[in-house]
């Protein structure tokens, strides 16, 4: 990207701290090994929380466990108050005696699964893949065959890094399921972690394309504003104000003025969960085909061209990092998906 200035993007970066900025992952799952051989334990609450939800309530008594843990530990029947079933959003209050009976964990450990890859650069080291929309990066709950992991291990032959856990071998970071593009997976431990310390560093400089709903007023421009978990609906985040959040920037500059849209190449300084898409739709213009972000947006577009895109059209075009052994510099282009191209040429 040439547009926004190189100057100006240094500054900005320049007042970011550095840190562990790998693609944030959301509290969707729970390891297995933190609920495995768990006895039944009671837990008396001491004070009344009016103010407080008691999935929200138990984190401070289990603070590796999530909130939607304990929703399925009551709807499942696990997690009892004063002997009766509870709802997440029930109020602790003095006196309430919580009993919790830790369900057996299924198993996290991924199959081998045969699977097709556009494999894009691949030595004893690393592999860096073309991911193709709609496929899970890593076993979750709900996907535990058919994802990326399953098909790594049988294309590797299990030499995949372990650093990332049983349910995560080689995956240094990620990409949402209809998220495509450039996806860098580590072989051994060594490599995993180089990687992990370029993405650290901000190091590695990761370029995407998109098509945005309506017309950018700009030909170029940041985006910087901070960006947390939904205070209402875990599984997105949001915006923020002031110094709540976490610092994210984004940049970006307009490749070509669409019908109702915008195509753009964006640069991100930063890794945060959902990040260009919480953006985006921050100014007013989500991801085409976003359906978690910005769905007043896309009905517009929809009602107004007659198209409707069949995932968010979100693609990690570009990748750019050091070899962790030979610290070769390494840079490598996705071709876009088909979807995309087909997006491009509805909205012309």
């Amino acid at each position: 990207m040439t547009d926004p200035s190189e100057a100006e993007i240094q500054h900005l970066r320049a007042t970011i701290p550095l840190g562990v900025d790998l693609e944030d992952e959301l509290e969707e799952t729970t390891d297995a090994t933190l609920l495995e051989n768990r006895p039944p334990e009671t837990i008396r609450i001491t004070e009344t929380r009016p103010m407080d939800r008691l999935d929200s309530y138990l984190r401070q008594f289990f603070p590796k466990l999530s909130r939607g843990t304990f929703k399925r530990l009551m709807d499942d029947g696990h997690l009892l108050v004063n002997g009766q079933r509870a709802k997440p959003t029930h109020s602790p209050k003095a006196g309430d005696i919580l009993t919790i009976t830790w369900p057996p964990p299924e198993s996290a450990n991924a199959q081998p699964e045969p699977m097709e890859f556009d494999i894009l650069y691949e030595d004893i080291d690393l592999l860096v893949l073309n991911k193709p929309p709609g496929v899970v990066t890593h076993p979750a709950v709900g996907h535990h065959t058919g994802t990326l992991v399953n098909g790594l291990l049988h294309h590797c032959k299990g030499q995949l890094s372990g650093i990332g856990g049983i349910a995560r071998p080689g995956i240094v970071h990620r990409l949402d399921k209809d998220t495509s593009g450039c996806l860098i997976i580590a072989k051994n431990d060594a490599a995993h972690a180089g990687l992990a310390d370029q993405f650290a560093n901000r190091e590695i400089h990761k370029i995407y394309h998109a098509v945005v709903c309506g017309t950018l007023p700009q030909t170029s421009g940041h985006i910087r504003v901070n960006i947390a978990r939904h205070t209402l609906l875990r599984k997105r985040m949001a915006t923020v104000n002031g110094d709540n959040g976490r610092t994210a920037l984004t940049s970006y500059r307009v490749l070509q003025r669409l019908t109702k849209a915008t195509y753009v190449e964006i640069l991100l300084h930063t890794g945060r969960t959902h990040q260009i898409r919480v953006h985006f739709e921050h100014i007013g213009h989500p991801v085409i085909g976003d359906k978690t972000y910005g769905d007043r947006q896309n009905k517009t577009v929809k009602n107004e061209t007659g198209f409707k895109a069949p995932r968010q059209i979100l693609h990690a075009f570009q990748i750019t990092f050091r070899h962790p052994r030979t610290q070769e510099r390494i840079q490598l282009n996705a071709p876009l998906p088909q979807d995309f191209q087909k997006t491009l040429t509805a909205l012309k």
